[in-house]
């Protein structure tokens, strides 16, 4: 059967759709659980299958005034979905024009990108950036999901998993790898979703892709039971990892292929983000601490809504960039090519998302944002023009 994904760039980065009023983010982002599978407790691993609802998510303040163009960095809670953060986002700023780059299921916790204003515009290209997450794996269990929401197909002891099998493990899934993703994800086969598929009983086989591991490092490994419905008490290895890797990336195939090297089969049980690019969990907030500061900004004299990082810093933060002159950023507003000699003058961002697009950021000299520029030929094309104050 023919695969399909929607939201593929031409250098195959997975791209969130461009929000528009109204819209949230529809793009799934793989390494999560794109159709809200999954629900294990933070911190604790999952005593079984489910074993965490979705919650309701907490009510939070409306702006006093529209949020200025941005992006806001939301530490996401555990049970709710992406869908719920942008709902929520839209009563702080005060808008609806509000997206994200890269769902979070239920299960999952940590760093969302929710662009605001303008910046919705900007998703589509963050969404490509590396990410890196912390995640719990669970040896000796398998289930059909591959993490713990699923049912549970197989049960394999973790024979003799030592600190050295399991280094080797990890560092025979670093580097560049061929990954299976999983066939409860969302992937398209022939125009269906693969997780419908698979919830139907059907068998589903998706082509193996290339993804890059940049680490795959080890935390504390736990060696304890679990009891399963229909299983009993059985032996399990719960391992921590931290895992750095490319936009693409399965983290519950990753925690399949894990268990596979070691002889046994194992599944997710947690999983945080904790950095999209050049954008860090530790600079997030929850949607209650948000909350706090849009209450607390509406109490005072001069209202300025929620505090989101400006656009112009995303700009340079995220992007490798340079300043134009009032005549160059004319010409980019008319749809104009630049010259490929201004990259002499390029400023280089500590993380740029869109190294391998050769996608640099434009600022007026006054520091606002222009343009998103990438290379054609001998010119720089205008791909994304921000409009003018």
């Amino acid at each position: 059967m023919s695969q399909s994904e929607p939201g593929q760039d031409e250098q195959g980065q997975g791209r969130a759709s461009q929000a528009e009023p109204g819209q949230a983010m529809s793009q799934s982002e793989p390494g999560q659980d794109e159709q809200g599978q999954g629900r294990a407790s933070q911190g604790e691993p999952s005593q079984g299958p489910g074993a965490t609802e979705r919650v309701r998510p907490v009510d939070v303040a409306r702006g006093a005034v529209t949020a200025p163009d941005g992006l806001l960095l939301v530490d996401k809670d555990l049970g709710i979905t992406s869908h719920d953060v942008v709902s929520r986002v839209r009563r702080l700023a005060a808008t609806r024009k509000v997206g994200h780059a890269g769902t979070l299921d239920p299960m999952a916790t940590g760093l969302l990108t929710v662009g605001v204003g303008k910046a919705t515009r900007l998703l589509n290209y963050l969404v490509g950036a590396d990410k890196t997450y912390e995640a719990t794996i669970r040896l000796g269990v398998g289930t059909d999901t591959e993490d713990a929401h699923g049912q549970v197909t197989q049960v394999v002891a973790p024979d003799q998993v030592d600190l050295a099998r399991l280094q080797a493990a990890a560092a025979q899934l670093t580097g560049q790898i061929s990954q299976v993703p999983s066939s409860f994800s969302a992937i398209k086969v022939n125009g269906v979703r693969a997780y419908d598929l698979a919830r139907s009983g059907q068998e589903v086989e998706l082509e193996a892709r290339q993804v890059t591991i940049h680490s795959f490092d080890l935390g504390q490994v736990n060696s304890t039971s679990a009891s399963y419905p229909g299983w009993g008490q059985v032996p399990v290895v719960d391992v921590k990892v931290q895992v750095s890797c490319s936009s693409g990336t399965y983290i519950r195939a990753l925690a399949r292929d894990f268990g596979l090297s070691l002889q046994t089969v194992a599944h997710l049980t947690t999983l945080r983000r904790t950095q999209v690019g050049p954008f860090k969990v530790s600079d997030a907030r929850t949607l209650s601490g948000w909350s706090a500061q849009v209450s607390q900004d509406a109490e005072g004299a001069n209202p300025k809504g929620l505090a989101l990082t400006p656009l112009p810093l995303v700009l340079r933060q995220a992007f490798n960039w340079l300043v134009l002159d009032p005549g160059q950023v004319k010409d980019v507003r008319q749809g104009k090519f630049l010259p490929r000699q201004l990259e002499e003058n390029v400023q280089v961002a500590k993380a740029p998302v869109n190294a391998k697009q050769k996608v640099l950021a434009a600022l007026d000299m006054q520091g606002e944002a222009v343009a998103l520029l990438k290379r054609q030929g001998k010119h720089l094309r205008p791909v994304l023009v921000f409009a003018g104050a």
